[in-house]
């Protein structure tokens, strides 16, 4: 749903789009992992989800045809959803069912998912018949064939990297936090669009991009809030042990 709602939308407008995964994402949270809404992450949602609204409405022109950009909408929305939900359920897998107490069991679940991805995609290829076409766009890419190896082999590096970074910030802290992080480089794609594919970066956008940057930094300041209160409390205790500590010694 992703690849084909990136075929019927500009990429700046798809990738505000994918905001909308952090707002399902909080939504499965709360019922799979228990997780707390303080207000600043109430309006991290509420804010970046409005983001995505703005642009969902707004259709731009820039991509294959007017009928096409509600299809590409939905398409996105609902990958968006699906992408949350499964963050949720890795959660409740590694913390709930797996119990893992180690990085290596988080790697082993991700080697499984994506030998059962791997095979699924390639069955895929195989029965659309789009297997047939892989020598003629690998023969026509307009910047050469090494380049087009190079491009293919890269994106399979960043996507490993990124999914053991994704696996690894669900593990040491929570799906949301991961998907917060992921969500941090949306607003940053409709620049590099207007730069490398020069598209159009109209008041509606930067709009939504101001709103995506907002919506982050209520986010970092709860995390923020959060790291400072476990701070005071640790402090507290070694204030607490210290003086027992102390009390005992006198005692003695």
């Amino acid at each position: 749903m992703f690849n084909y709602g990136i075929r019927y939308l500009p990429v700046s407008t798809f990738s505000l789009l994918c905001s909308t995964g952090l707002a399902f994402n909080a939504f499965f949270a709360y019922f799979l992992n228990s997780q707390k809404f303080t207000p600043y992450i109430f309006n991290s949602v509420l804010i970046l989800t409005l983001a995505a609204v703005l642009l969902g409405v707004h259709s731009d022109g820039g991509s294959a045809s007017s009928n096409k950009y509600p299809l590409g909408v939905t398409l996105t929305l609902a990958a968006s959803a699906l992408a949350g939900f499964s963050l949720s359920l890795s959660q409740l897998a590694i913390k709930k069912i797996l119990r893992a107490k180690s990085m290596a069991i988080v790697l082993e679940m991700m080697l499984w998912t994506g030998v059962v991805t791997a095979l699924a995609c390639i069955a895929g290829l195989f029965a659309g018949g789009q297997w047939r076409g892989i020598h003629e766009e690998f023969v026509g890419f307009d910047r050469g064939r090494v380049s087009y190896l190079m491009t293919l082999i890269w994106i399979g590096v960043s996507s490993l990297a990124a999914s053991v970074g994704f696996l690894g910030m669900i593990y040491s802290i929570s799906s949301l936090f991961a998907n917060v992080i992921g969500t941090l480089g949306h607003p940053l794609v409709p620049i590099f669009a207007v730069v490398f594919f020069h598209e159009k970066m109209d008041g509606v956008k930067v709009v939504a991009l101001l709103m995506a940057v907002l919506g982050f930094a209520n986010y970092m300041y709860q995390h923020y809030l959060d790291d400072s209160r476990e701070r005071k409390v640790a402090h507290t205790l070694m204030e607490v042990k210290r003086d027992h500590s102390a009390v005992d010694s006198v005692n003695l």
